[in-house]
């Protein structure tokens, strides 16, 4: 009798997400974990974006001890400050203005739980990302057109925000979506799992 395959539980309720794994034939299950996203204070974008994915996982893993959980987290940052999630219009535009002609790092966290892990295995993936010179007419256009009310940085790369950049300089394009595949392919073999 062969082997039951483990529960892989996405946790996150990002669609963009799911599209990502459904890209590698991953079978999954997804759950929103209900965490606090703000930083503490002094705390670098990069640590921001390992801890959040670091609770998101362990929260879920908590639940299902016997499941290999997936928690992810995305940060931008622009001259040291860090953008998260809008969460409205106004701080969208306001967002997008801020970057507008400056080069954002994107540092996106990655964290794998798994019954066979010691410990949360955490990976992370910078995206630097060039804005064009944006007016605000371009700006309120895009705000209008594409939902980033729940992006970090207002950025929406696998939509029409691909359209505000010059240049991106990335190992892995899929980080900037939200989710890093190679690294995550990594760490699920390290699980267990194989992909093809």
């Amino acid at each position: 009798m062969p082997a039951s395959k483990p529960l892989i539980i996405l946790a996150s309720s990002s669609v963009w997400r799911r599209q990502l794994l459904r890209q590698i034939n991953l079978r999954f299950e997804a759950t929103s974990p209900d965490i606090d996203e703000s930083a503490t204070e002094g705390e670098a974008s990069h640590a921001l974006a390992c801890r959040l994915a670091q609770t998101k996982a362990e929260k879920v893993a908590q639940a299902w001890p016997e499941a290999i959980v997936i928690g992810c987290d995305q940060v931008a940052d622009v001259d040291g400050r860090i953008l998260g999630k809008p969460g409205t219009h106004a701080r969208a535009r306001e967002q997008l203005r801020l970057q507008s002609g400056k080069t954002v790092v994107f540092h996106t966290g990655l964290c794998v739980c798994a019954p066979n892990f010691k410990a949360p295995r955490l990976h992370l993936e910078t995206v630097t990302t060039h804005f064009r010179d944006l007016d605000d007419a371009e700006i309120a256009r895009y705000v209008a057109a594409e939902d980033v009310t729940a992006t970090a940085g207002s950025l929406k790369s696998e939509g029409l925000g691909i359209t505000l950049v010059s240049a991106i300089e990335s190992k892995d394009p899929s980080a900037l979506v939200g989710l890093p595949l190679i690294g995550l392919r990594s760490l699920l073999a390290d699980a267990g799992v194989a992909l093809p």
